[in-house]
């Protein structure tokens, strides 16, 4: 449905222009020029009476006369005055695709060209006046933790999440941490890591927990190893019972070794277990058939499909969590997001390094996006123009010139009477 003129537009580069405010000037206007026409018509009779008479008739006379003349050409440009097709009036209806294609030109050639762009962005600090957006003042530090942008950034994040295919981005998200990791020759981390750990004595608690779990387990089996013990024994020993005395005895020594180790921090079972983590790790950082089974053993890991669907599952369980906490207004997430954003803010407001990369970064995008799709702009605002009708054309300029064109009536009829009442100054002493 087209626009009328008595819609409300807005004001080019202003306030919301009301068309009431316009049509007020407009009756301003022409009661001027009327109450001109009935002042030259009043004291045209009182001239001969007295010569001061003759001064306010002429400048009544060349007031209605500069009246009617701006008010015709006013009108002239946006209809037929009195609707008479007088040529060369109605202008702007006339010419609207005349005025699409110039204003569209007008912003190629003095907006969207590269030159203009670039000289145009050189001198802006496009990180600072981010930084000064994203900083939150002190005093709104305890105030809401959800303000606008913030609110709006976890509304976004969690748009984003539900819209996405959520196997597709944890599959993506698996296939990128995989590449990392295949990049990644732990190895050799994983030698310093258990070289460091025993040097800093972080394995011990490593060590007696792996004892005490070989004992309770080893309880927990009691049965299992005297049914192996008594399977192994000779039929005269089983016949003789023998074998119950002997896996008693073999379960005692265990439990009394796995204690001895325990409690004794120079046991040699305990040498033993740091020789060979000494060894494990001198040989993860130094021998390549040891280097070659760990990435083996780490692609097989990323290749199992039980890994995959662990992965999909924690993946699933973070999506939702974020989005839960993103909706949430008592989450922290909120208030983490406002102070990311504001020591984002900060850190733009006082590096000028990196106001630098970025100034440049924002410089070349305006200028490849002038580039690229600046004829496109002009071309939307041209045909966006040219699909207005009339009346609607007509209409959003006059709303936005119109109180100023006004005015040019109301001085046309000042200045044209006092320019008439100067001539009959001139005349009278001629």
């Amino acid at each position: 449905m087209a626009e009328t003129r008595n819609s409300i537009p807005l004001k080019f580069g202003g306030e919301p222009l009301t068309p009431d405010r316009a049509r007020r000037m407009r009756w301003t206007a022409t009661g001027l020029l009327l109450a001109m026409g009935v002042l030259f018509f009043t004291t045209h009779g009182l001239v001969p009476a007295h010569p001061a008479w003759g001064y306010v008739n002429a400048f009544a006379e060349a007031a209605m006369v500069g009246g009617l003349a701006d008010w015709f050409a006013v009108t002239a440009l946006f209809r037929h005055p009195l609707g008479l097709p007088i040529p060369h009036t109605a202008i702007i209806p006339s010419n609207k695709d005349r005025i699409a294609d110039t204003m569209a030109q007008f912003l190629q050639e003095n907006f969207l060209t590269p030159a203009v762009v670039a000289r145009r962005m050189s001198g802006m600090n496009v990180a600072r006046a981010i930084g000064d957006f994203l900083v939150v003042s002190p005093d709104d530090q305890g105030a809401d933790n959800r303000s606008r942008i913030t609110g709006g950034a976890a509304e976004l994040l969690a748009e984003v999440l539900e819209s996405l295919d959520p196997d597709r981005l944890g599959n993506q998200v698996r296939a990128g941490l995989g590449r990392q990791l295949g990049k990644i020759d732990v190895s050799p981390l994983a030698g310093r890591m258990l070289e460091n750990t025993m040097a800093d004595q972080r394995h011990l608690p490593l060590i007696n927990g792996f004892v005490r779990w070989a004992g309770l387990t080893l309880e927990d089996n009691e049965e299992t190893v005297r049914s192996i013990i008594h399977e192994r024994v000779n039929g005269v020993l089983r016949w003789a019972g023998l074998d119950k005395t002997i896996s008693s005895n073999v379960l005692d020594g265990l439990y009394k070794l796995l204690a001895e180790v325990l409690v004794d921090p120079e046991h040699p079972i305990r040498g033993k277990i740091e020789e060979g983590l000494k060894k494990l790790a001198f040989d993860l950082q130094n021998d390549p058939e040891t280097r070659a089974r760990v990435e083996d053993m780490k692609s097989d890991l990323l290749e199992n499909p039980a890994v995959a669907e662990w992965w999909m599952g924690v993946w699933e369980r973070i999506r939702q969590s974020l989005i839960r906490r993103a909706r949430d207004p008592n989450s922290e997430l909120g208030n983490d997001m406002r102070v990311g954003l504001s020591d984002l803010g900060e850190a733009l407001k006082q590096d000028p390094r990196l106001q630098t990369q970025i100034n440049r970064f924002a410089r070349r995008t305006a200028v490849g996006i002038a580039t690229r799709y600046g004829s496109e702009i002009v071309t939307l605002v041209s045909e966006t123009v040219k699909r207005w009708d009339a009346t609607t054309i007509t209409g959003r300029i006059e709303s936005a010139v119109g109180r100023d064109l006004q005015f040019i009536r109301v001085n046309g009829t000042i200045v044209g009477g006092l320019v008439g009442m100067t001539l009959h100054f001139i005349v009278s002493f001629l």
